[in-house]
């Protein structure tokens, strides 16, 4: 399949965070297209405007922004008729349709959901505490977690644990091992979600192997052997029932995907509609 280049010109008076995964989850949808992403951050006064014009005007194609100042959103509209490109203010329905629904004026002002406030705070020590608890670390004060997470090796325990961090949720995670017991604090603890990750054997195997490989270690083990693996993913499943844990299957989920169904088995624990 031939691959069809465009260029998108990301434009935002922010950190532009918001406008990469809208632009991210919109290019996926679409088959042999290969976006070239021209990242335009922190835009707030009109000489960087002009110099995003520029870029466009060299590398023409689709414009996303997010801009709360007024002028300088006119200063880019007008240029990009002017260039006879295409550009859309991705907040804009959603704003509408807040502000028609409360009755209430946005506050417009750049880079507002990123406030050093409550919030902010608390992600940082959702971050602080999953990166003293990964892999089986510091186990003493599981029930302070929200979230702990229970899988096999490569079962993408730590990516999903940073994730979910970053979304402010204390998240640790423990490696399920063959023939080495659980530590008891896992089972003593009362407060966080307990979920199990596993993962199609063959795919694991694979996964493995290709780690070994970057790890230059040859040989078969119990630890690619497709046998073994089997074994060692029934072991864990069979724990996770013994403990009523929820079990997420993650071979064809990505990390995204993953944090997503833990977090509404963490909503139905709490009470929350999902």
């Amino acid at each position: 399949m031939s691959v069809r280049p465009v260029h998108l010109h990301l434009v935002s008076d922010a950190t532009g965070e918001t406008i990469n995964r809208v632009a991210g989850a919109c290019v996926a949808q679409f088959e042999g297209v290969e976006a070239i992403e021209h990242v335009w951050s922190l835009v707030r006064t009109r000489g960087h405007v002009e110099k995003v014009l520029a870029g466009i005007k060299a590398h023409p194609g689709i414009v996303l922004f997010t801009f709360a100042d007024v002028a300088l959103r006119q200063i880019l509209e007008d240029g990009c008729r002017r260039l006879s490109v295409p550009f859309i203010s991705v907040l804009d329905p959603v704003i509408e349709a807040l502000t028609g629904y409360l009755g209430l004026q946005a506050h417009g002002e750049p880079g507002r959901q990123h406030a050093m406030d409550d919030a902010y705070f608390g992600r940082i020590a959702a971050m602080d505490y999953t990166l003293v608890h990964d892999d089986g670390q510091s186990v003493g004060d599981l029930d302070k977690a929200d979230i702990v997470i229970v899988g096999v090796s490569r079962s993408s325990k730590t990516p999903t644990s940073l994730y979910l961090a970053n979304r402010g949720y204390r998240v640790a995670n423990i490696p399920f091992v063959p023939n080495v017991p659980l530590p008891d604090e896992l089972f003593q603890a009362t407060q966080p979600l307990i979920v199990g990750l596993t993962k199609d054997p063959e795919r694991l195997v694979q996964i493995r192997r290709n780690r070994m490989l970057m790890l230059k270690e040859e040989g078969t083990t119990d630890y690619t052997d497709i046998e073994a693996v089997r074994s060692e993913l029934q072991a864990a499943r069979r724990v996770f029932g013994e403990h009523d844990w929820p079990v997420i299957d993650v071979t064809r989920r990505s990390i995204e995907e993953t944090a997503a169904a833990i977090l509404q088995h963490f909503n139905r624990r709490r009470g929350l509609d999902v």
